[in-house]
């Protein structure tokens, strides 16, 4: 709970200032990943509470490196320490799976990488968490989207360093932007997230339009700016108060009380530097500076190391220097697209969680991107194994336009037309699965 005396409106921007993007050599690689937690005998049955509280305990006495964590719904996440190297964070996270799925097989759950919970509604499992109580309410005022967010979403979230200070290749201002351009790019790549409650949504990626129709003062992106830094907290100290941390009872916060406002009245109550550290841990751009980069917009992918080739790719085309240069040209001319309106809510985003890799710039872009990941991975000391996993995705699905979401598509798709097949009357899904295809 806050600990220090509140300070002034310039303070709390100058300590933004000083913690938002932390320059330097890029030497530093992270991971959070997230599953989906169902039955393992029927993913379409969902598991009770009970089940999920008594496995979170287990899990716990594990010796894990990576932070052990449940999401709101149920969902499962893993996030790794810092590492030195693209190798050392993937070994370390491998290893801690190594522990975790036979101990959620003996406990009878699965895990699964959907960007969006294909068989249920969304359901809060952690209903004694005040954050997400206060995060329920906040977001209810929007509309459904809030608690499909909070219980029905997965993601594999990658952080790279901001990068120097100085322009270039790897310098922060160039990886700001091009962080947001290859955003639209990793997340038409990587969509896997086509239907909900077992029927296609008409998007590769659900996730993203989920994020998509939340609250913008807290889920766009801010604007483009010479000086990032001077941006962000502009956007952080105008964004609305989603959380007021007390002693007691509820953590809701007043409607419409931007933190701004919450410094320049001192009410509910003054608020601390970790007041404002905590409220940006409640805003979810595409892009979060955290010292480092946080990338949220890379749904989960299946399989037991599907959150490899999206690290990989990730940490190529921003470390290494020769991949960083071609990257960032490959997809500056996607701002033309993009316009001026803030991801995810432009052109060149919509295009991406739609049709994804259907799109001919972005797929073009992709396979361009993917090019100059591959040849960059031996730079960078990646393992014979993960270069080759990189290399059959690109095969697999960006080298002919199409993401993990479309094999789901084309199963539902079978399994719809031999339904028809022998019940001709129940095959209107059909018609809804032509649809879903740009």
């Amino acid at each position: 709970m806050p600990v220090r005396p509140a300070e002034t409106e310039a303070e709390l921007e100058a300590h933004l200032h000083g913690i938002c993007f932390k320059t330097g050599p890029p030497q530093r690689i992270g991971v959070e990943i997230e599953w989906l937690v169902h039955d393992a005998r029927n993913p379409r049955c969902p598991v009770e509470p009970d089940r999920l509280h008594s496995a979170a305990h287990h899990l716990r006495t594990l010796p894990l490196t990576s932070l052990l964590t449940f999401e709101p719904g149920g969902q499962l996440e893993l996030s790794s320490l810092p590492a030195t190297s693209l190798t050392a964070c993937i070994e370390s996270v491998a290893a801690d799976l190594a522990l975790v799925r036979p101990a959620m097989r003996a406990m009878g759950l699965g895990m699964a990488g959907h960007g969006h919970n294909p068989w249920h509604p969304p359901h809060r499992v952690l209903t004694d968490d005040p954050r997400y109580s206060a995060m329920e309410a906040y977001f209810d005022r929007w509309g459904g989207a809030g608690r499909s967010m909070m219980c029905s979403t997965a993601s594999v979230q990658v952080c790279v360093d901001a990068g120097y200070e100085e322009p270039g290749p790897l310098g922060l201002g160039r990886r700001w932007l091009m962080s947001h351009l290859l955003g639209a790019v990793l997340c038409a790549a990587f969509a896997n997230s086509p239907a909900s409650e077992g029927c296609p949504t008409g998007y590769r990626t659900t996730r993203q339009v989920v994020w998509s129709q939340l609250d913008p003062g807290r889920t766009l992106a801010p604007p483009q700016s010479a000086d990032p830094r001077a941006a962000w907290a502009r956007y952080v100290l105008d964004a609305p108060v989603m959380c007021v941390r007390r002693e007691d009872g509820p953590w809701d916060a007043p409607q419409g009380l931007t933190f701004r406002d919450w410094v320049r009245t001192g009410r509910p109550r003054p608020p601390t530097r970790e007041d404002l550290d905590y409220h940006v841990s409640t805003l979810f751009p595409p892009v979060r500076p955290r010292g480092h980069l946080e990338l949220r917009m890379i749904d989960a992918q299946a399989g037991d190391g599907g959150w490899i080739v999206p690290l990989a790719v990730t940490a190529a085309l921003f470390d290494d220097v020769e991949a960083a240069e071609r990257a960032y040209r490959i997809v500056k001319p996607l701002a033309e697209t993009a316009g001026s309106r803030p991801a995810p809510r432009n052109p060149l985003w919509r295009h991406a969680v739609r049709g994804a890799l259907t799109d001919p710039e972005l797929h073009a872009a992709a396979v361009a991107c993917f090019a100059a990941a591959q040849e960059a991975l031996p730079r960078l000391g990646a393992a014979p194994e993960v270069i080759a996993a990189v290399a059959d995705f690109t095969e697999r699905f960006v080298a002919r336009g199409r993401c993990p979401a479309d094999d789901h598509l084309d199963a539902l798709c079978a399994a719809e037309a031999e339904a028809a097949h022998a019940h001709p009357s129940d095959g209107d899904i059909t018609e809804l699965l032509g649809r879903a295809r740009p």
